[in-house]
């Protein structure tokens, strides 16, 4: 298994009228606009707290912004389509009405909060299910020609970390990518960008495994996405809670940026800058 530690090949995707290049990897901006998820439920369901964070994140460096309006945390529930547009339809047109052509993406396993999400601004489609929970957000990510985020998740979020279990964590998540993406391109999905799906669904080692081994996935051909940020794959080693676990983030971001990451799914954009471009300079030295 060749463990080269590189940023992959030049890569761009069309958000928008935008081109986004890969060749440096990218940062998403975490908003959620919900009052349960795990790090800051509640912190930013209001408008004006929501265009506060964004202008932040925006400044400190984020090229999109992922805007959620159901928790996906360990044990949630999934809630209807109309909850959620509730939710997230006035922050995108507030957005959209400040900041002009800024690049939303839609964080949502509902084909109608994508489709109405996508009507409302948006330009990227960020699915933790894979189509699982609704299959027609696959055809509105075709539909529309918007970049498909596809993720790994074992269950749902309901039962995802009641004993998850594998034979090889590594090699049933390459094989799980391999098939779905190959259906992905029959329906009409042409941008796609893949997220093993940290924390969904697997144990400390299953996310430490998948994390050394992140290089494989570079053979699926697509840009990688990965989504550590807080998240208990930190707390659980450091024994802190998410409030405490920027130090661990970071870390972890510089190792997964060594074995090939593309876009950071950041909550804290100015700390996931810097490490970008340490790992950059540590990695152009050898050049």
């Amino acid at each position: 298994m060749d463990k080269t530690t590189y940023f992959s090949p030049n890569k761009t995707l069309r958000l928008g009228d935008k081109l986004l290049d890969l060749s440096t990897p990218a940062i998403m901006g975490i908003l959620n606009v919900t009052p349960d998820s795990f790090f800051d439920g509640g912190n930013y369901s209001k408008i004006d707290a929501a265009l506060k964070q964004t202008e932040t994140m925006l400044k400190a460096g984020a090229a999109i912004i992922d805007i959620g309006g159901m928790s996906t945390k360990p044990g949630a529930e999934i809630i209807s389509p109309e909850e959620e547009l509730q939710r997230v339809l006035p922050v995108l047109d507030a957005l959209k009405k400040v900041f002009g052509d800024i690049a939303l993406s839609i964080d949502t396993v509902h084909s109608l909060v994508a489709k109405q999400a996508i009507e409302h601004g948006a330009v990227m489609i960020n699915d933790v299910s894979a189509g699982k929970i609704d299959e027609n957000i696959i055809q509105i990510a075709a539909e529309y020609q918007v970049p498909y985020v596809l993720m790994h998740m074992l269950g749902n979020p309901a039962t995802m970390q009641q004993s998850p279990e594998y034979d090889n964590v590594v090699e049933e998540v390459f094989d799980f990518f391999k098939e779905k993406t190959e259906e992905l391109r029959k329906t009409g999905v042409n941008q796609c960008i893949i997220d093993p799906g940290f924390g969904f669904g697997k144990t400390v080692k299953h996310n430490y495994l998948l994390a050394q081994n992140l290089d494989v996935f570079h053979k699926i051909g697509l840009p990688i996405m990965v989504g550590i940020s807080r998240k208990s794959v930190i707390c659980k080693v450091l024994h802190v809670n998410p409030e405490n676990a920027l130090n661990g983030t970071t870390a972890l971001h510089a190792l997964l940026l060594l074995k090939g990451a593309n876009i950071l799914r950041v909550h804290d954009v100015a700390e996931a800058r810097e490490v970008i471009q340490i790992v950059g300079e540590f990695n152009a030295a050898s050049d």
